[in-house]
């Protein structure tokens, strides 16, 4: 009898996986007899395999290791934190130093008009946080109608039934009979997908109108809020036009509404601002938070909560009854906190804002003149490159989503990790990454636009 061939470590975990693991956002049975990439080690901007590939991670996990990979203060943090009190929660009137100095940390960076914050696990939680918390704001307002979100229609604000409702992607909303009932949406300001002929600064007001439309619409007695990513990230790196921000907050002025700016990918220095809401001037009345918060090292967000909003929960609010279990678990909220320290004391945010932003987005503008992109954009260390088959009408390739893939899957051999959107390849690299490490970056992402046009002219002989 010929004895069965044993497995390898990463087999080991690829089988194991494939019986006893869903994956988020993923095909789990697809991935199961594909096999996952088993991540098992990383350092600085670099990730490694379970088979020694080595990749640089041009997305900071998912948006959120600011700090890059292997920090000891933060899991110095983290150890010196279990061994004192590794559990309490916030409920039965009670607080731990680390989540209060968390918020007390937090308030010093926020708009000076933000001075408080309510702890969840995740940006999605903090987004259901959202909902209840203006709700019941305009409860105690008198004006309980008021209870309708305005969000934008390609708009991400996590994957748990309120957050994905606030969201506008459509292929969430196709799962689960969303959105829920009181969320509305309108136009994405997606200059290049969208503006047609018109100029951005045209386009960007014409985006902004369909929010006074629709609260025209809908009746401004019933509307509450209207929430968005100061940059969408997960949308696609959609960076609206100058005139857009400005109107938007015209008109939720003008109608009384709460503006829910959503953090949780902008926050924590990736704009070059310790905020989005700093970098476009907006004076938010909640701001969701997240993922650069810790670095991505544990589980924390909130939700920081303007003045306005917090004056009338604390004097006519009485109980909230809203929370969870691990609501500023101390252990994340020391990490969170030393995390924000080494932001503020290295002067990490003004580095990025001085110099490795300005030469991330310089060095990426490099790509604009290959044949298969037609923009590059970004703000700080956020970017865009858009993929098209026509630079001059903006024109796609069919089966929209494949080229972006193709590209994807060209640069991991290349040893690059890129995020495809559709058709437009996204870059979030950790804030600390250095010059050389751009160049290297840069440099991997036109090998893999080669390799992506090479196969296209392929397939499309009469031109790519």
């Amino acid at each position: 009898m010929t004895a069965a061939p044993s497995l390898t470590q990463t087999e080991h975990w690829q089988h194991q996986g494939a019986n006893h693991m869903l994956h988020p956002f993923g095909d789990s049975g697809a991935i199961g007899r594909e096999g996952a990439r088993i991540i098992t080690r990383a350092e600085g901007v670099m990730l490694w395999d379970s088979e020694g590939n080595k990749y640089l991670d041009a997305f900071a996990g998912l948006w959120c290791v600011n700090l890059g990979y292997g920090r000891r203060e933060l899991v110095d943090a983290a150890s010196q934190q279990m061994s004192q009190l590794p559990y309490y929660n916030l409920f039965f009137k009670s607080a731990t130093p680390p989540a209060v100095e968390l918020a007390r940390a937090l308030s010093e960076i926020a708009p000076k008009h933000v001075n408080h914050t309510f702890f969840t696990n995740s940006g999605s939680e903090a987004n259901d946080t959202v909902l209840r918390m203006v709700r019941r704001y305009w409860d105690l307002q008198g004006k309980p109608g008021k209870k309708t979100i305005i969000g934008r229609h390609n708009g991400y604000h996590g994957s748990t039934v309120a957050g994905a409702s606030l969201g506008g992607m459509s292929h969430m909303h196709a799962q689960g009979d969303l959105p829920i009932p009181g969320v509305a949406h309108v136009r994405q300001p997606y200059w290049f997908g969208e503006g047609g002929d018109l100029s951005p600064d045209e386009f960007g007001l014409v985006a902004a109108s369909a929010l006074e439309e629709k609260i025209l619409e809908l009746g401004p007695e019933t509307v509450g809020a209207f929430i968005a990513e100061p940059i969408q990230g997960a949308g696609g790196v959609i960076i609206p036009p100058d005139t857009y921000w400005p109107e938007i907050e015209r008109i939720v002025k003008r109608y009384d509404l709460l503006l829910v700016v959503d953090e949780v990918i902008c926050g924590f220095g990736r704009t070059g601002e310790w905020f989005g809401s700093d970098y476009y001037g907006l004076t938010p009345d909640l701001m969701p938070i997240a993922k650069g918060l810790s670095s991505g090292y544990l589980p924390i967000g909130g939700v920081m909560v303007s003045d306005r909003v917090a004056d009338v929960f604390k004097v006519r609010g009485g109980e909230f009854n809203h929370g969870f279990t691990y609501s500023g678990h101390p252990v994340c909220a020391a990490v969170a906190l030393e995390n924000v320290r080494i932001l503020r004391e290295e002067g990490i945010v003004d580095r990025v804002r001085e110099e490795t932003a300005p030469y991330l987005q310089a060095q990426l503008q490099t790509l604009a003149d290959h044949p298969l992109v037609g923009e590059v954009r970004g703000v700080g260390m956020l970017s865009a490159v858009e993929l098209v088959q026509d630079k001059a009408s903006r024109r796609r390739y069919p089966e929209e989503g494949r080229v972006g893939t193709l590209c994807r899957d060209y640069a991991l051999a290349e040893g690059l990790v890129l995020r495809a959107t559709g058709d437009t390849m996204l870059m979030s690299p950790p804030l600390v990454i250095k010059p050389a490490e751009i160049d290297e970056l840069v440099a991997k992402t036109r090998r893999a636009l080669d390799q992506t046009l090479a196969q296209l002219q392929k397939e499309f002989p009469a031109g790519a």
